[in-house]
């Protein structure tokens, strides 16, 4: 069966990203400050922050950028991400935004890929942003290094051209306002096209529940460059007209400071960050009073982690779900529902409509009188969904429904209150001789181990089981941890078939910038 939201519709304002954000702003709100630079306090008020993203549009502009084109954005968080993006944004072009950690090669896909004209970073990425834009046939006059760079235009210039903002025209329902880049449920990363209709509404769907204000602070580590950090630490945020520190990389000395010195009320983290705050004895050293509300996503977090740190902390932890493809929320805890178990995602969101399918018969799973239902596919629609997949039809036509439900490929259960848990993604799953078993519960449970510090899990080839679970463990500093240990661990805990059977301890996990297990690369160390 299909489930609605059990919140109302609510009306989605036909606007671009420019005008939701800033075409309200009243003279009180101009005078607050929007953006903080963490590491050196640098700041810009909400009235400055817009004529910034104005003459950077007009520069732009001024470089024959319009409606239609495509530009590259690739830059830790800062203010002046910020303006550079809403600088494109507001230039009727479409922000492609590249991860800061991808090599040359991959860079030059992006660009061909995206067709992008022009491509905006910072000097430290510069070496491998030249290399793969001249890969792509970029001449030099196609790079802009914000913070300048010898032989190329810097963001000062381009701040300081004098040319006025475009008078632009296009439909937010139909004009891509960003093009960022994912894997999907499987595949090498696609463009996802996101309208400005989308971006606009999952921030209108999500604050409701989310509930950041004009009084709150936010730490924003969690990148830009990624949906989730772009829509909810940024846009969100700036909507809200709250005050947003960025911090360019995690860090966690750097990271507590911030909270400690700038006083964060509201930080959004991805489980690792989760993880490091419950467990580090660091934490205990700063004052983290001013802290209200953390919420967790990018990854799925467990009950018991989130209950030790809300105990660790004595605030509030949330959960949230989404993915690249939906702009990025679907799913969150309410800020106001302290009945709904952190473990769980959430609720659905504002005109969200939900199905969880069986992942072998496809037939539809309903919601329980009780409990929770049968585990199935959980398969999302709404307004914040993609268009779909650049030049890319194959993919979008199995990822999209033809009524517009998308496959998330991650395995969920829906309770009778409304509230969805994640089990795992449909492609983690490990069958140890016909039996499921999810790498996520398996890392939930080691994790509450005093002497384990962080752990991913992959289904290892055995020649009799098909798969059998290994578990790669990072230790405690100083502490002995033995192989045998590890396994009894799970073995008191879980049934049989998900025992873990092979143990490598490693000096980290490998996670991408938005906090996700990177198990392909685990995968190809086990083989």
């Amino acid at each position: 069966m299909t489930i609605k939201s059990i919140y109302p519709d609510i009306e989605i304002p036909d606007v671009s990203v420019y005008d939701f954000i800033f075409g309200s702003l009243t003279d009180e709100e101009s005078a607050r400050v929007a953006v903080v630079d963490g590491p050196s306090g640098a700041s810009l008020t909400y009235a400055a922050l817009r004529q910034q993203v104005d003459a950077f549009a007009g520069a732009l502009a001024a470089r024959g950028i319009g409606v239609g084109d495509v530009v590259a954005l690739q830059a830790p968080n800062s203010p002046a991400f910020v303006t550079a993006f809403h600088g494109i944004l507001r230039a009727g072009a479409t922000a492609t935004t590249v991860n800061a950690l991808y090599t040359p090669e991959e860079i030059a896909n992006q660009l061909t890929d995206s067709g992008a004209k022009l491509i905006i970073t910072v000097s430290p990425l510069l070496p491998a942003v030249a290399a793969g834009a001249a890969a792509a046939g970029f001449e030099p006059d196609q790079i802009i290094v914000m913070d300048g760079a010898e032989g190329y235009a810097s963001a000062a210039d381009l701040l300081s051209s004098g040319h006025p903002a475009p008078d632009i025209s296009f439909s937010p329902a139909t004009h891509l306002a960003v093009l960022p880049y994912s894997s999907g449920t499987t595949g090498k990363p696609k463009g996802v096209m996101l309208t400005h209709r989308n971006l606009v509404a999952n921030v209108a769907q999500s604050w409701p529940l989310v509930v950041v204000s004009a009084e709150d602070t936010v730490l924003a580590v969690l990148p830009f460059f990624h949906i989730y950090g772009m829509t909810v630490l940024l846009n969100l945020s700036l909507k809200a007209r709250a005050r947003v520190v960025t911090q360019p990389r995690f860090d966690l000395p750097e990271f507590l400071r911030l909270i400690q010195d700038e006083k964060c009320t509201y930080v959004f983290i991805a489980p690792p960050i989760a993880v490091a705050l419950t467990k580090h004895p660091l934490v205990d050293q700063y004052d983290l009073s001013s802290l209200e509300v953390i919420l967790s996503g990018a990854a799925a977090l467990d009950e018991a982690l989130g209950r030790a740190l809300e105990s660790r902390l004595g605030v509030r932890v949330l959960q949230g779900y989404g993915m690249t493809e939906m702009s990025p929320i679907s799913h969150v805890i309410p800020r106001a529902r302290e009945d709904i178990s952190v473990g769980s995602i959430g609720l659905a969101v504002p005109n969200v409509e939900t199905r969880i399918v069986d992942t072998i018969t496809g037939d539809e799973v309903d919601l329980p009188d009780a409990g929770l239902s049968e585990p199935g596919e959980l398969l999302v629609k709404g307004p914040n969904v993609m268009v779909g997949y650049l030049n890319n039809m194959e993919a979008t036509e199995t990822t999209l429904e033809a009524d517009g439900f998308l496959h998330t490929g991650d395995v969920a259960r829906i309770g009778s209150d409304g509230a969805v848990w994640i089990v795992d993604r449909l492609k983690e799953l490990i069958k140890y001789k016909g039996y499921q078993v999810a790498p996520a519960e398996l890392e939930a449970l080691l994790l509450t181990h005093p002497s384990i510090a962080d752990v991913a899990v992959i289904g290892y080839p055995d020649e009799d089981a098909g798969e059998v679970p290994k578990a790669f463990v990072v230790a405690q500093p100083d502490v002995e941890l033995t192989a045998p240990e590890v396994m009894a661990f799970v073995a008191e805990h879980l049934a049989p078939h998900k025992k873990v059977r092979v143990v490598e301890f490693v000096d980290s996990i490998p996670k991408s910038t938005s906090g996700k297990i990177l198990r392909n690369e685990l995968r190809a160390r086990a083989s």
